[in-house]
C-alpha cells in the first residue's frame, strides 16, 4: 500500500501540470484568443477522435506491424552486431564512427531514398525503423558488455569457463538493464519513425491519414492522430518496462531491499 501510495503522489505533479496545459488550452480556442483553424480545442479533438475511432484503429494497425517488424529486426542486428564488436575490437574501432554519423543523418532526408529505391509499399518503412532503432540498442548492449568488472572475468577464466558461458553468466545478465534502456527509447522511435515514411509515400497508416486530413484542413483529425501516436509509443514503453520486470525478476528486488 505505501509503494502504491508513493507511486501515486510521485504521478501526481506530472498529471495536475498536463491537466492545467490542457485547460488552458481550451480557454484560449473559448475565448478565441487562438483560431480554430490554427489550433482546434481539446474538446474538438476528443470527438474527432471518438467519431474517426475505427478508421485510426485501422490505419494504426498497419503503422504498428511496420514498427513492430522492424523493432524485431533491429533488435536482432543489435544483438549481433553489438557481440561482435564487444569480441573483435578491430570491429568496434571501425564501425563506431559509421553508427554515430548514420545518427547525424536526419530520418525525413532518409525516408525519400528509401521509397525510391523500394517503392511504396511497406519494405521502406520496415527498414527506416530498422536504422531508426538499431543504433539505441546497439549502443546500450556494447555498454552492458563493457561494463563488466574485471574481476567477475578474471573469476570466471580462473574456473575454465569458456567465451560462451562467460558471456552467459556474466555479460548477458549486466547488459540486460543497458538493453532495456535502449529498447524503451527504440520502442517510441519506431512508431515516430513509421509514421514519417508514410509521410512521403504509401496507401495505408498514420502518416498517410495524417496527409491527407492536412491537406483537408482537418486540424482536429490530426490532432487526434498526434493524439493516438502518443498513446501507442506510451504503451509500448510500458510494456517494454513490464517485459523487463519479468525478464529480470532480482532487479526488483534489489529496489526494494
Amino acid at each position: 500500500m505505501k509503494e502504491k501510495s508513493g507511486n501515486i503522489t510521485a504521478k501526481l505533479p506530472a498529471a495536475v501540470a498536463l491537466l492545467i496545459i490542457v485547460a488552458l488550452w481550451e480557454l484560449a480556442c473559448v475565448t478565441g484568443a487562438i483560431p480554430s483553424y490554427m489550433l482546434p480545442s481539446p474538446v474538438s479533438v476528443i470527438k474527432a477522435f471518438i467519431t474517426d475511432f475505427p478508421n485510426l484503429c485501422y490505419h494504426a494497425s498497419i503503422s504498428l506491424q511496420e514498427a513492430a517488424y522492424g523493432l524485431l529486426i533491429g533488435v536482432a542486428l543489435a544483438f549481433c552486431m553489438a557481440g561482435l564488436m564487444d569480441r573483435f575490437s578491430i570491429l568496434n574501432r571501425a564501425f563506431s564512427p559509421i553508427m554515430i554519423i548514420t545518427q547525424t543523418i536526419p530520418t525525413i532526408a532518409i525516408a525519400p531514398v528509401l521509397v525510391l529505391w523500394m517503392g511504396f509499399g511497406m519494405a521502406p518503412k520496415i527498414t527506416l525503423v530498422v536504422i531508426t532503432t538499431f543504433f539505441p540498442i546497439t549502443v546500450g548492449l556494447l555498454e552492458g558488455y563493457q561494463s563488466i568488472d574485471a574481476d567477475y572475468m578474471n573469476l570466471m577464466r580462473s574456473m575454465n569457463a569458456t567465451r560462451m558461458q562467460i558471456f552467459r553468466h556474466v555479460k548477458f545478465p549486466a547488459a540486460l538493464p543497458y538493453f532495456f534502456s535502449g529498447l524503451r527509447i527504440s520502442a517510441s522511435y519506431a512508431v515516430v519513425g513509421a509514421v514519417i515514411s508514410e509521410w512521403l509515400g504509401g496507401f495505408e497508416g498514420l502518416g498517410v491519414y495524417m496527409t491527407r486530413v492536412r491537406k483537408a484542413y482537418a486540424f482536429d483529425k490530426m490532432f487526434a492522430v498526434i493524439f493516438l501516436i502518443v498513446v501507442i509509443s506510451l504503451l509500448l514503453m510500458w510494456l517494454v518496462n513490464v517485459l523487463k520486470n519479468v525478464t529480470m525478476p532480482w532487479a526488483k528486488v534489489q529496489r526494494g531491499a
